[in-house]
This record gives C-alpha cells, sequence and structure tokens, in this order.
C-alpha cells in the first residue's frame, strides 16, 4: 500500500507526469455545477493517489461528493480545475473521443444495479463489451469464460439472469467489468441491492481480486462495507476528511475489521 508520504509527494507536483506505479492520481480537482444560476461546488480540491493494486473505498454522506468523484476517476466527467492523470496520461485535458477511448480500454464499471440482459446468458452478458470492442467469436468466449471463473461462476455461464441469485448476477456484472482487462475495476454502491449475507459473497470476490493484482476501487455509504477495503478515503462537502488505512478505519469507528 502506498504511504501519506508518499501520496503527499506525487499529488503535489503539479504538472509532473507520476511515475507507472500510480494509476490515478488527482491534484487539486474542483467540480462545480450551474444550477439554474446556484453554483454547486461538489468538489473542492481534491488530491488523491492510488497505486496499482490498492483496494480503496471511497464514502462519504449524500452531498460529499463522491459520486462526482467518481465519475471523473471513471472518466465519465471532467473538473473545472485541476490535474486527473491516469495510468500516465493526463486525462482530464482530453477531449471526450480520446476520454471515451480511455474509459473503454482502462476502467470496469460495477453498478448496483446490474444491468444485464435478461435473454442473455451470462456468457454472452459478459461477452458484450468484447462484441462492441470488434473481437473475434472465439477469443470472445475465451475471455469471458475465463472471467466468470475468476468469480466463481464457471458452472452457471449459460444461465439467463433471471435463473440466478442476487448475488450471482453481481458476479456477473464484476466478470464483464474485467473481461477487458483494465487498469482499475470502479465499484459503484456494488452491494446496494443485496442482502448482508451475498454482500458478504460479494465483497469476497472484491477481495480475491485485490490479492490477484487487481486495483479496485468501491463507492459505497456504509461503513460496514467500506472497512473490507484496505484502505479508506472519506470525503465531506466536496474536500477529502480523511485517508486511512483499513485498520485506522475501524478502529476509529470503533468496528470490527471484516474476516474473509
Amino acid at each position: 500500500m502506498s504511504t501519506a508520504a508518499e501520496r503527499e509527494a506525487v499529488t503535489s507536483a503539479v504538472g509532473a507526469a507520476p511515475d507507472r506505479d500510480w494509476v490515478i492520481v488527482t491534484r487539486g480537482i474542483k467540480r462545480e455545477y450551474d444550477m439554474g444560476g446556484e453554483i454547486i461546488r461538489a468538489l473542492r480540491g481534491v488530491d488523491i493517489a492510488v497505486k496499482r493494486n490498492e483496494y480503496v473505498a471511497i464514502m462519504g454522506p449524500s452531498g460529499s461528493g463522491k459520486s462526482t468523484l467518481m465519475n471523473i476517476v471513471g472518466c465519465l466527467d471532467t473538473p473545472n480545475a485541476g490535474e486527473y492523470w491516469l495510468n500516465g496520461q493526463l486525462v482530464s485535458a482530453m477531449q471526450d473521443d480520446a476520454l471515451a477511448r480511455v474509459r473503454n480500454k482502462e476502467i470496469g464499471f460495477v453498478f448496483q444495479t446490474f444491468n444485464l440482459l435478461p435473454r442473455a446468458t451470462a456468457l454472452a452478458n459478459v461477452e458484450l463489451p468484447l462484441v462492441y470492442a470488434g473481437v473475434p467469436a472465439a477469443e470472445r468466449k475465451r475471455r469471458a469464460t475465463e472471467a466468470l471463473e475468476k468469480v466463481q461462476l464457471g458452472q452457471r455461464m449459460h444461465h439467463k439472469p433471471n435463473e440466478l441469485s442476487g448475488g450471482q448476477r453481481q458476479r456477473v456484472a464484476i466478470a464483464r467489468a474485467l473481461v477487458n482487462d483494465p487498469s482499475i475495476l470502479l465499484a459503484d454502491e456494488p452491494t446496494g441491492n443485496l442482502d448482508s449475507q451475498t454482500s458478504e459473497e460479494i465483497m469476497r470476490v472484491f477481495e480475491h481480486l485485490a490479492n490477484t493484482g487487481q486495483t479496485v476501487i468501491m463507492v459505497t455509504h456504509e461503513p460496514d462495507i467500506a472497512a473490507h477495503a484496505r484502505r479508506v478515503v472519506v470525503l465531506r462537502d466536496g474536500t477529502m476528511a480523511s485517508d486511512e488505512t483499513q485498520a485506522q478505519f475501524v478502529a476509529r469507528l470503533g468496528i470490527h475489521a471484516p474476516q474473509l
């Protein structure tokens, strides 16, 4: 895991490309919206740095800026000011077409609503990003099968979503996010539609992926879910309120570290 001193050094080097160990670096990120003449300052200068293979949770209450930060990190939005470097590329300066190419190559998204095609099998759902990318059929099947096996669903790949449990559907969605071998797995409230037991099942999947080298960024408002990550960043009113290790986070809240 990166240290606080390392993160401060890389975020303070304004204008300098970070080395390849850093997959995400933001420097002074600001995002404002004009809502009918009222200026909403969603982010007020956020510095965050994530090394490759880290497992980080971003949390905060409604209005804290976590969803805005997720949209910027996911290349779905751009800041009004500041720098965002993704895998050594200054994406905050990119136009929409270039941003879309980076997003499709570098980021795998997992949402709380699974967004699966109801009439397609698990395998076909996972293959979908590869269809859009023009990957040949045999290669699509190989890569989709491998992704499903990573989330322990190799035996259910020919089942349709209505033949799967909620946890299994979310694992299909995770496999779909992994199939392009992204630099970042970005999960937005990934347990929001799941009961507590199934949520733990999905957290075990993320833990396994992190243990095998996948960079995981999870956005949540639930402390018990955030506590599964190895590092927890808390936003409040558009600024970073804390940036702690898992041990520091659970000790401050007086909760138990998850046993997975």
